[in-house]
């Protein structure tokens, strides 16, 4: 056998890869299983995205930067919903997914040993394309009594002259904290000190909140920050794989060189059907909004069954619920895996600042929650 490259040795298989296969397995032994853990919205997108990619008939390369009507329509939507200006020709990146932006960021920024700033808890994949382009994770913490945002005290106690970037996201996931003004001013100020590039994440901002805002809105953002976003939470458009980095020209087009070099452009299609999404009124976001309300409200009597605590103020497409019997989140995830047959996602996933936690999504069905409160309280009454 061929060894394998240094950069896996210290990467391990994403956790949803590894579980859902045990999910699967449980599934074809005929177990009932829902599935709480994923958050993949099971939604429609609109009518009009699916129209727009039915009524193309164009099937050639594409271009690597999108085409000019997806880079205006998301400048637009930018404008609009953040009050950030965007040039569509120079400060705009399409991308099959933000998942992807994370890799093509750290192949055009890092070097082996370089450093960077890691959520905790945060999106896994920040920590493992850090590995895998060799670069070494340095994990900031996020706690509940600090609402989950960076203690810029404590960072700056650290020594920070080998870091490079520093990944945040809010609406913060999986805990749902959103940011304040004052966050972003700090984190602006905080990078412009240590020359380090922020990269803000922020996929979750339409779902069931009322005030999305962007790091890019903010005096001084563009130099020293970037933005990820995406369209598979806010239009229902997982699969379809279509997200977005916007920021300084400068930054855009070196993450274009790596991205150039990685795929032969977006099929022109999904490129209509985004554009269609991003054209939509806000009364799109109020009825999706209207479904994960009552979805949510279900989800908190799930989690006061289970004597969780939770922040009815957190947004985003999850409940992030604080065990209070002793539990630890991989004893309560497997009790409700194999006792109740429900899957949902320990909150160690995120990292060690998530033991004590587990998360819930809300891409299933009103009737499907139901169900799992029916049987959880049929055990508990047993």
């Amino acid at each position: 056998m061929i060894e394998i490259a240094n950069r896996l040795k210290n990467v391990k298989e994403y956790y949803f890869s590894i579980k859902l296969r045990e999910v699967k397995s449980l599934i074809n032994q005929g177990k009932p299983i829902i599935n709480l853990g994923i958050g993949s919205p099971d939604l429609q997108p609109p009518q009009e995205v699916i129209t727009a990619l039915s009524s193309s008939n164009v099937h050639g390369y594409q271009s690597y930067q999108g085409v000019s009507e997806l880079r205006q329509a998301i400048a637009t939507f930018y404008t609009k919903n953040y009050t950030v200006s965007l040039n569509f020709e120079k400060e705009i990146l399409p991308l099959m997914g933000s998942k992807e932006g994370i890799l093509h960021i750290s192949m055009a920024y890092l070097n082996a040993s370089d450093e960077v700033l890691i959520p905790n808890p945060g999106y896994p994949t920040y920590a493992s394309v850090t590995k895998l382009v060799q670069a070494i994770p340095k994990y900031y913490d996020l706690i509940e009594e600090n609402n989950w945002q960076p203690n810029f005290e404590d960072l700056e106690k650290q020594d920070l002259s080998k870091v490079k970037l520093m990944w945040v996201n809010y609406p913060h996931m999986p805990t749902g904290s959103n940011p304040t003004d004052d966050l972003f001013k700090k984190l602006i100020s905080f990078a412009k000190k240590h020359n380090i590039l922020i990269i803000s994440d922020n996929p979750y901002s339409f779902i069931l909140n009322d005030n999305p805002k962007s790091i890019l809105a903010y005096k001084d953002a563009k130099n020293v920050a970037i933005e990820l976003n995406s369209l598979s939470k806010s239009f229902n458009m997982a699969g379809w794989r279509v997200g977005m980095v916007v920021g300084n020209s400068k930054y855009i087009n070196n993450i274009l060189k790596v991205k150039s070099n990685m795929d032969s452009g977006m099929y022109y299609g999904i490129q209509q059907g985004a554009i269609a999404a991003l054209s939509l009124s806000d009364n799109w976001f109020e009825k999706n909004n209207k479904i994960y309300s009552k979805r949510r409200a279900i989800i908190w009597r799930i989690c006061d069954q289970l004597k969780c605590s939770y922040d009815k103020n957190s947004t985003g497409l999850f409940v992030w619920a604080k065990i209070t019997d002793g539990k630890t989140s991989n004893e309560i995830t497997d009790d409700l895996l194999y006792k109740y047959d429900v899957f949902i996602t320990p909150g160690t996933v995120f990292g060690t600042n998530g033991e004590g936690y587990i998360r819930f999504s809300l891409c299933i069905s009103e009737e499907k929650m139901e169900e799992v409160l029916t049987r959880i309280s049929k055990v508990k009454k047993r």
